[in-house]
């Protein structure tokens, strides 16, 4: 699968445990879904979501997939493309509160 050019500017901040330390996997399977970015250590999800997340249908079926593997333990954070473009500080404070309440 081809990453999109928000998640490849944002993996460059999330590998090689650039975020506190946190080891990320990136194009991460659960079960038959796959995630953009995952740490298993914390069960943190990561979406990037563009603008063929916008349908009603795709919303849907993101709803449906999200609530299947939440039960996996795994929780998530869901971003949108054009956010990583515009502010990709912003964007990793938003991941590192969210590491912060998982400790």
């Amino acid at each position: 699968m081809r990453s999109t050019r928000a998640e490849r500017l944002l993996w460059q901040s999330l590998r090689n445990r650039g975020i506190e330390g946190f080891k990320f996997r990136r194009q991460h399977s659960v079960g038959p879904f796959v995630l953009d970015f995952y740490c298993p250590e914390l069960k943190l999800a990561i979406e990037v979501d563009g603008y063929s997340h916008d349908s009603e249908e795709t919303k849907k079926y993101d709803t449906e997939r999200q609530k299947i593997i939440e039960v996996y333990g795994v929780r998530f954070l869901r971003i949108r493309d054009e956010e990583v473009h515009k502010n990709i500080d912003k964007i990793l404070d938003r991941i590192r509160s969210e590491i912060e309440t998982k400790l």
